[in-house]
């Protein structure tokens, strides 16, 4: 439910999470953690067990999954993107509706930016693979020095890219509770997707401004705050 405050304010931007949000990494991203275990002699027999991956810092998932030491785990994220970079990357898929929705919202008025912890070699390839690159004004994205990994990092560079002074003017949408947390820091609305791979209590819980469960609803609770405001 949007309260009195929510709704004084057009929002003048979208920020989108990658992985879960706008496109599904699942294959990729489980494959590429399965490549890393393996080279620790550890094997996966449940993907589905992995997908906790997909959102968080990689960093911080092998040391909380898998006991590894920072050191470990830096090993790790470096011996997963042997994998990813040459067939993780591919193994994604957008979600049904996606460009349509991203050309919507510009024709609106919004600018658009990604809001990811994904480093940004990897998330400038994958929007250029799929076609959607030119629906960006700016790729807010961790690097591969992993200095961006927390969301709150990644938004505020968005916030500097796009020379967005007031950030209650930009609404946040992802599929984990880092999203929508990251977003709040800044006093934005939040939408949490519960097609990805957060689920409904994971992002109600994360004090989430809205959830959807479709790209379609996305579309148009975004644009219905350019139009009520």
């Amino acid at each position: 439910m949007r309260t009195e405050k929510e709704t004084e304010i057009r929002p003048d931007a979208v920020f989108f999470d990658l992985d879960g949000t706008l496109t599904d990494p699942g294959l990729g991203i489980t494959n590429s953690v399965m490549y890393a275990l393996r080279h620790y002699g550890i094997e996966v027999e449940d993907r589905r067990s992995l997908y906790t991956f997909i959102g968080p810092p990689l960093v911080d998932s092998f040391q909380k999954y898998y006991g590894f030491s920072p050191e470990e785990a830096k090993r790790a994220v470096e011996i997963y993107r042997e994998y990813f970079r040459e067939k993780g990357l591919f193994e994604n898929e957008l979600y049904p509706g996606v460009p349509e929705m991203l050309a919507k919202l510009k024709e609106n008025g919004y600018m658009i930016s990604l809001a990811t912890s994904k480093p940004d070699v990897f998330s400038e390839r994958i929007i250029r693979h799929f076609g959607i690159d030119g629906y960006f004004d700016f790729l807010a994205a961790n690097n591969l020095a992993e200095t961006r990994s927390d969301k709150k990092a990644v938004i505020a560079y968005g916030l500097e890219g796009l020379e967005i002074k007031d950030p209650r003017r930009v609404v946040m949408v992802g599929d984990r509770r880092y999203d929508i947390e990251g977003g709040s820091f800044y006093a934005m609305k939040t939408v949490g997707v519960t097609y990805g791979y957060g689920s409904r209590e994971e992002l109600t819980g994360a004090g989430a401004s809205y959830t959807v469960d479709s790209v379609c609803g996305l579309e148009k609770l975004l644009l219905s705050f350019r139009q009520s405001s």
